[in-house]
């Protein structure tokens, strides 16, 4: 109780809402996200040949979720890069990160407790991407939970939504790996995020707005912090999503693509063997005996198909 006391968690979520994104938690939020484009294959030798496209492609990747958010509201698409100081900032680190002497700037960052401070202040601008997103659907759409939902999701997850997009920008093309085919822990723990959100807009969620952004972000910095460090990509929730998995969509099969025939067998070979197995049944029946089902297959060393009058092609011989 005194340790509550001392923290007071009301007081510490109100703060904490309050907080001012622009520089700093921007700063660490294009670094990661620059690092992470630099360390895609490719991505360094594509810098140094296409300066021009690498800049764009790194504005993508910074922001992607402004972008998308605004399409899908119909809104400028152009609208996030009016900010003038923010493209200028996500601009110089570009820079650093792709051609600073002696790659300094990355070689920095990428050590494991920097990365770690730098990770957990982006997963923070992750809280404020989701929300803002979901208080922008609102002003369009009061109560309309599923377009904040779509809304919050882009906003906060955008730059993987249209990684195959900002992949074409550099000269590449791969469908199979869209987002939504095979989603990443950040668009999964995004989409968490934007429900929660969403839910509490619309009062159903019981939680004032301040507490529900304090847990949201203390879970995703620990939950960050953990995979870091111990090298996973699994996430909390991994098994609760394969239970309902395999409980709502992992039935059986109703595949309706006919199955192919076995190798071998031709149309020919088929209507032949008609009446050379009712001929052997109808032996096997007056001699009383009962034969397995793999010696009624009339054998293929045997002149029989050759000899079997009307059969067109009965001379064909299979495998």
């Amino acid at each position: 109780m005194d340790l509550l006391a001392f923290l007071n968690p009301n007081e510490l979520s109100l703060g904490m809402s309050k907080l001012a994104m622009y520089p700093l938690f921007d700063t660490a939020h294009y670094i990661v996200s620059l690092m992470a484009l630099k360390e895609q294959p490719g991505a360094v030798a594509f810098a140094q040949r296409s300066p021009f496209a690498c800049w764009f492609s790194s504005m993508l990747f910074c922001f992607g979720g402004a972008i998308l958010s605004n399409l899908l509201l119909a809104e400028p698409a152009v609208a996030p890069l009016s900010n003038d100081a923010n493209v200028l900032l996500a601009s110089l680190i570009w820079y650093l990160v792709f051609y600073c002497p002696q790659d300094l700037v990355y070689r920095s960052a990428a050590l494991l407790p920097i990365r770690l401070v730098l990770s957990g202040m982006k997963e923070v601008t992750r809280t404020w991407k989701v929300l803002g997103g979901v208080a922008q659907a609102q002003k369009h759409y009061k109560d309309g939970i599923l377009v904040m939902i779509a809304v919050g999701w882009s906003k906060g997850a955008g730059g993987g939504l249209i990684s195959n997009f900002e992949q074409l920008v550099r000269g590449i093309w791969k469908p199979e790996t869209n987002e939504l085919l095979n989603m990443s822990y950040p668009t999964k723990v995004t989409l968490l995020g934007a429900v929660m959100f969403s839910l509490q807009e619309c009062r159903y969620l019981p939680l004032q707005k301040h507490h529900l952004m304090f847990i949201y972000t203390v879970f995703l910095v620990v939950n960050k912090t953990r995979m870091m460090l111990s090298g996973s990509h699994s996430w909390l929730f991994s098994p609760v999503e394969g239970a309902v998995h395999r409980a709502l969509f992992a039935g059986e099969s109703t595949d309706p693509t006919p199955k192919a025939k076995a190798p071998g067998r031709t149309s020919s070979a088929d209507t032949c063997a008609a009446p050379e197995l009712d001929g052997k049944a109808a032996s096997e029946n007056q001699n009383g005996s009962a034969a397995s089902e793999s010696d009624g297959e009339p054998s293929a060393k045997s002149g029989t198909r050759d000899q079997t009058p009307g059969c067109v092609g009965g001379s064909k011989k299979t495998d």
